[in-house]
């Protein structure tokens, strides 16, 4: 049976996607802090549950072991978004936490399985980047930044991997409306969360990207799927999102 690994796997895309990975036929690694969410998910698709910090590397080592040594996915899902502030106003401390885990978290983790995705003679690493990380806004600094920096890792990492049995994706979401993202973001204000969807008839979902991801991971081995964009219709880009009135 092939195998994946999905960080961050305790709610939204990383949820989702070890169940769509798992109704592919992949045994799925569940990954993330919160071991009670991951032990659940973990019993409904028939997977592994393994604690993980993605900023502690005894943490990450600790997973490697336990994941062995052939795995065929690699999901770097965990990260996020804090605060909306302007560059000049920004918490650094808030910027320092976005980039130890959307950095290097993700370098991270990639390390520790990386000789496991080659051992598997057909290993795939899915980033799973955003549109923050290919344009900017205002109040996104931090993140954009952020995922600007995976978004190098991804094609530093496509370059340096030439000729080794690994394919190397990013999935770049637009406005996903997920239980936690936003509100993480503006540390549980969920007024403000909701917000940040008022007006916008179908936001993407979770389960859209997920989707994405197990395409990505199910398309022949020779196949590399560079950068994948993925938007609702009602989002033409970072800063133009098309609302109904009050």
């Amino acid at each position: 049976m092939k195998t994946a690994v999905v960080t961050g796997a305790s709610s939204g895309i990383g949820a989702a996607s070890a169940r769509a990975l798992a109704a592919s036929g992949f045994h799925v690694f569940c990954l993330a802090r919160r071991e009670e969410r991951i032990a659940q998910l973990a019993t409904e698709i028939g997977g592994t549950a393994i604690a993980c910090d993605i900023t502690d590397p005894a943490s990450v080592a600790h997973a490697s072991e336990q994941v062995g040594e052939h795995l065929n996915v690699l999901v770097n899902n965990a990260g996020g978004a804090i605060g909306l502030e302007p560059v000049i106003g920004a918490d650094l401390a808030g910027w320092r936490q976005m980039y130890e885990v959307n950095v290097l978290g993700t370098v991270s983790v990639t390390q520790a399985f990386a000789p496991a995705l080659i051992a598997s003679g057909a290993g795939t690493i899915i980033n799973i980047g955003s549109t923050a990380g290919h344009s900017t806004y205002e109040g996104g600094g931090g993140y954009t930044a952020a995922k600007h920096g995976l978004k190098a890792i991804t094609e530093t990492l496509r370059l340096e991997l030439n000729g080794l049995p690994v394919r190397v994706s990013e999935v770049a979401p637009g406005m996903v409306h997920t239980e936690e993202f936003s509100l993480n973001r503006f540390a549980g204000d969920a007024d403000r969360a909701d917000s940040v969807y008022a007006g916008v008839d179908a936001p993407l979902l979770a389960e859209d990207i997920a989707d994405a991801v197990d395409w990505i991971a199910t398309r022949p081995d020779h196949v590399n799927i560079d950068l994948m964009v993925v938007r609702p219709i009602a989002q033409a880009t970072n800063w133009k999102v098309a609302r109904n009135s009050p």
